[in-house]
């Protein structure tokens, strides 16, 4: 299948006339106008692992813990914390003086009832909740974390910056149940949430918050100080690609999150724009199977679709034909980081493709069930994965349902467990930041614990036991020995097939400086030069 015949809105075309987009243009005033990769539909970070829904994250709640560019935590909203001698009981004591949106202080018992609720559904959290005895708050400046036994990586695991980020909410917000949406968005950030702005599908728009108060020193990933330069942050909802760079390059906004790579090009060659990589960590392309209904529940379903997938297709479909920004990667651990071990199960043994596929499949017990592809049109990165994916399980033989929509609306279909007569769903695809997979502890892709891990839902005791053989190794010797037995395991089970590890560039006004490199688009640092 040709790339440009994946593309949305004849936007891959070259020499097509980009159409002015209709955007209201407010005053030049102290406002920053963003367009997000994606719509804003789901407003709570601890339910969803959404990207764009951890950037509005981002925006509206802190963190007790943030890491620099070496993953290492520091204080946030914490001013420090003690280890009991026995190692089992952490506290953590808050900054004074830190108060939410909604005027309140911030005390222990709020960031005890944010973790405990984040802990319910974050990858790592999870592992950490297995040891913890109690999430406590003894006064209203500490918060008291106790253990059954010792666990080292406790500040990682609530510093962690990626998907689902351990950020701190009011505790009548936080009681809600880790499996609903909260009701309300109410942090105690740099930026305050507009309600009364939100259109879902359009406009999101965040306020400064007079009453935060930055940490000292230079911001470095979400650690120290995140100084909010601009009174206001106007997201734009753009699905087309076109529109999207007509309006940067025209300045009615003045930060485009991921342009479309087809017309890269066209933007670096407008003196008033700059592209950039922000995101200095990568990505990883990931196609996601639903192993709770039938056909993915069968693992020998699961490993044929595997045979079938050329990466080179999928990297080529949304990022083009050059490699500098992308490279097939068959682990489940980022390639280039320590665990990123390749070609571990011999399902990456060649011959790969779609003869060997349908002799898989041909011995799977595949009996013609439908296999519905949840698949957004509005989201450049990941829209042409569902089609090709479409067009190759249908080539493979199987009975293919792609089901169009927007972004938002996968994000909430794909919680459903439900069959797919009942508005369940078989595939989707998505991507993360390289961080969020980079080793056992963090990873979602990896993980067995069935009903209570990520959308998909994959089942593994034995890898549940390994993990936790990984967090308790004595040396990194030990530590790679058991990831290669993760990362093996994974991939021979298919709990997710990687399409390959790429990076993304943004383009913004090359009147604004001040970025700060991470994982994601962060909202602090940026400022009129």
């Amino acid at each position: 299948m040709h790339r440009r015949t994946l593309l949305q809105g004849g936007a891959a075309l070259g020499g097509i006339a980009l159409a002015r987009p209709s955007l209201a243009q407010p005053a030049r005033s102290a406002a920053l106008r963003f367009v997000p990769q994606a719509n804003l539909t789901a407003l709570d970070p601890i339910w969803t692992s959404a990207i764009v829904t951890q950037m509005h994250g981002y925006h509206v709640y802190d963190t007790l813990y943030g890491v620099d560019a070496q993953q290492k935590p520091h204080p946030q909203m914490a001013e420090g914390h003690t280890v009991s001698d026995d190692k089992r009981t952490w506290r953590i004591t808050l900054r004074p003086g830190l108060r939410f949106h909604d005027g309140e202080p911030v005390r222990a018992k709020d960031a005890a009832a944010s973790l405990e609720r984040w802990s319910k559904r974050d990858p790592f959290g999870q592992i950490l909740a297995k040891v913890v005895e109690s999430w406590g708050a003894p006064d209203d400046r500490t918060i008291e974390i106790k253990l059954t036994r010792p666990f080292p990586l406790l500040l990682d695991a609530i510093a962690k910056p990626d998907a689902n980020v351990a950020f701190i909410m009011p505790e009548r917000l936080a009681r809600t149940d880790a499996n609903t949406q909260v009701s309300e968005v109410v942090g105690s950030g740099p930026y305050r949430f507009m309600k009364d702005e939100f259109v879902a599908g359009s406009r999101s728009v965040y306020a400064k918050f007079d009453g935060y108060t930055p940490r000292d020193g230079v911001a470095d990933w979400t650690s120290g100080g995140k100084v909010a330069h601009f009174n206001r942050i106007e997201w734009n909802i753009l699905p087309d690609p076109a529109t999207a760079v007509a309006a940067l390059s025209n300045g009615e906004v003045d930060w485009v999150d991921q342009p479309l790579s087809d017309l890269i090009p066209l933007l670096s060659r407008n003196r008033n724009v700059k592209v950039d990589t922000l995101a200095t960590a990568g990505f990883l392309s990931i196609m996601r199977l639903n192993h709770l209904q039938a056909p993915f529940n069968n693992p020998k379903v699961r490993r044929a679709v595997a045979l079938a997938i050329n990466q080179s297709d999928y990297m080529g479909a949304t990022l083009g034909e050059d490699r500098s920004v992308w490279r097939e990667c068959h682990s489940l651990f980022p390639c280039g980081t320590p665990y990123g071990t390749e070609d571990l199960s011999p399902l990456n043994a060649p011959p790969r493709g779609l003869d060997r596929a349908k002799a898989a499949l041909a011995e799977s017990g595949y009996n013609g069930e439908k296999v519905v592809i949840i698949n957004p049109t509005d989201f450049p990165l990941i829209g042409p994965h569902g089609q090709l994916t479409a067009d190759l399980l249908t080539r493979l033989g199987m009975n293919v349902d792609l089901m169009d929509s927007d972004w938002g609306t996968v994000v909430q279909r794909r919680a459903s467990r439900e069959g797919t007569d009942k508005g369940g769903w078989s595939i989707f695809h998505t991507y993360g930041s390289a961080m969020a997979y980079i080793n056992p502890a963090v990873s979602s892709l990896v993980k067995g614990p069935g009903a209570n891990g990520w959308f998909g839902w994959y089942t593994s005791h034995e890898q549940e036991e390994m993990i936790q053989t990984w967090l308790d190794a004595p040396d990194e010797a030990a530590q790679k020995r058991i990831a290669d037995a993760v990362n093996k395991k994974a991939q021979d089970d298919v709990a997710t097939i990687p399409l390959g590890q790429f990076f993304i560039r943004t383009a913004y006004r090359s009147n604004l400086t001040g970025f700060v490199k991470g994982s994601m688009p962060y909202p602090w640092g940026v400022r009129l030069a």
